[in-house]
């Protein structure tokens, strides 16, 4: 019974990135590019929408959705090209708190990985120079996988490289279906909000 209870213990933390550790919004870089209000919310709904660049978090390259919607819209065929070469700007800088909790984490020797929904071709400029990953022993990335969350698949394969069980898991994400994908595979889950109540749930837990 002392060996299933060990085994049952969540004693590992996998983070979602977007919205989670990095503030991520298409408007962050738009907002730049587009004076007029209007514009700007037709352009966010019509044309550079989440659904459009979720392709890429799914292994499309960017050379062929860029095709694609400039096809489609021609005339922002400027606007729609700036969005590989300054996607960063969409991630404008790190969820308040979040870091530090990562940084307790680490020092209380807590196994940290990842699994995001991000592209491929976007995640190495993006993930340059930023030390919070530094923490992490590994992170899975949706469009190297060609996997996307929620499905099932991209948190099987995730348990099997990170060598964990799915009770041992906490899962932090900011989207609800993908907690849930995660809780129907037997992972805990963490609908994340703020890094104040992400710390309260890790305390409860005993991780920190």
């Amino acid at each position: 019974m002392a060996e299933v209870t060990a085994i049952s213990k969540i004693d590992t933390v996998i983070f979602d990135i977007g919205n989670v550790i990095s503030r991520w919004d298409i408007r962050f870089l738009y907002e730049k590019l587009i004076d007029d209000p209007q514009e700007l919310e037709w352009f966010l709904n019509h044309v550079v929408t989440p659904e459009w660049h979720f392709q890429h978090d799914a292994g499309r390259p960017f050379i062929e959705t860029s095709r694609e919607l400039i096809a489609q819209f021609p005339d922002h065929a400027d606007l729609i090209s700036l969005f590989q070469s300054r996607f960063n700007e969409t991630n404008p800088g790190e969820v308040a708190g979040v870091a530090e909790l990562i940084q307790q984490l680490h020092g209380a020797d807590i196994p940290l990985f990842g699994i995001s929904n991000f592209s491929a071709e976007f995640w190495p400029h993006f993930r340059k120079g930023k030390p919070v990953f530094d923490h992490f022993q590994d992170i899975v990335i949706s469009g190297e996988e060609n996997l996307v969350k929620p499905d099932a698949a991209i948190y099987e394969l995730a348990l099997n490289r990170f060598g964990v069980s799915a009770k041992q898991c906490l899962f932090v994400d900011d989207r609800l279906d993908n907690i849930e994908g995660a809780e129907a595979l037997g992972i805990k889950g963490h609908h994340f909000q703020d890094a104040a109540l992400l710390e309260a749930e890790l305390k409860a837990l005993s991780l920190l």
